[in-house]
Parts: C-alpha cells; sequence; structure tokens
C-alpha cells in the first residue's frame, strides 16, 4: 500500500478551530508586506491576500479585511471596496502564475453557511482545472495536492509583484 503523507494537516485535525490563538486573519492582517511565515502574498490598505493553509487545490487563496469583523454589510465602503479590488487583483495572479480553466469565488457568511471563521469575513478564490477531482476525497477522504505551500507561495507572490502597483 502507497502511504501519502500530508503532515501539515495535522495541525487542523488537532484544532480546527484555531481556538487557541487569537484570529488568524487579524494576525495576519497586521502585515505590511508579504509574508512567507504567515502565507500573506498581498498587503493592500484595507485587506490582505493570503494562502489557505488547508487549501482545495494548489493556488487557494483568500482575501480577508484587515478589520474584524464577520458581516460584509458592515465593512466600511472603503474596506469593501479594497476587499473587491484585492479579490480582482488576485485572480489576476491566479490566472499567471496557474493559467487555471476557471475559479470558484465565494463567501461563507455565518456559522449557518458553512463559514469557518465565522467571526472575520472572507473571500475565498480556488482555481479550477477540468477533470481536476478523482476518487481520492471520495474513497479516501484525502484531498492530493501537487505542489507545497512554499512552492505556492512563491508562485503567487511573483505573479502579483509582476501585476505591479495597485
Amino acid at each position: 500500500m502507497d502511504q501519502l503523507w500530508a503532515a501539515w494537516r495535522g495541525e487542523y485535525v488537532r484544532n480546527p478551530s484555531g481556538s487557541n490563538i487569537g484570529c488568524f486573519l487579524c494576525e495576519s492582517g497586521r502585515s505590511e508586506a508579504p509574508c512567507r511565515d504567515t502565507g500573506v502574498v498581498y498587503v493592500a490598505q484595507h485587506s490582505i491576500v493570503l494562502l489557505n493553509r488547508y487549501p482545495y487545490s494548489p493556488g487557494h487563496v483568500m482575501i480577508a479585511p484587515r478589520v474584524h469583523g464577520g458581516e460584509i454589510q458592515n465593512l466600511g465602503e472603503d474596506v469593501y471596496d479594497c476587499l473587491m479590488h484585492s479579490m480582482r487583483r488576485a485572480a489576476k495572479a491566479l490566472d499567471l502564475a496557474y493559467a487555471p480553466h476557471g475559479m470558484n469565488i465565494g463567501m461563507n457568511l455565518g456559522s449557518a453557511a458553512g463559514a469557518g471563521v465565522p467571526e472575520h469575513c472572507h473571500i475565498h478564490v480556488v482555481p479550477r482545472w477540468s477533470g481536476d477531482t478523482n476518487f481520492m476525497p471520495v474513497v479516501g477522504q484525502v484531498k492530493v495536492l501537487s505542489e507545497t505551500l512554499d512552492t505556492t507561495w512563491q508562485r503567487i507572490a511573483d505573479a502579483m509583484h509582476s501585476l505591479g502597483a495597485r
């Protein structure tokens, strides 16, 4: 039998809610520049783009406001506008870095909607390719990823940089 190693998922299995730490989105939002350690690939005035530590596919990023809050309808106009511009920039960077066939872009607002971090709204951008699903998640309850988070960070950070200043 082959073994599939995904040791990085151990942190999630041991503590899926992150309850022993503060809000990781707020912590990441304190970055003033891209940071490999936190996964932040882009910092705007009111928002950040960061890697999802438990990605559905290579290139899966999240865009979050730098202010704490779970309800998008309560964001100030400047924060909301910055969030949307950062989302579009992330999609452009993913096109450059990965050339996906499509993307899933969405938000889960509130626990009832499936939000993993209901207290801090954020947008997921997930690159997709034709035929990118297979039997592993169904049969083995395992998602196979083709690159490390470190490689993903570098690819997306480089693509963000190539887009130039906002």
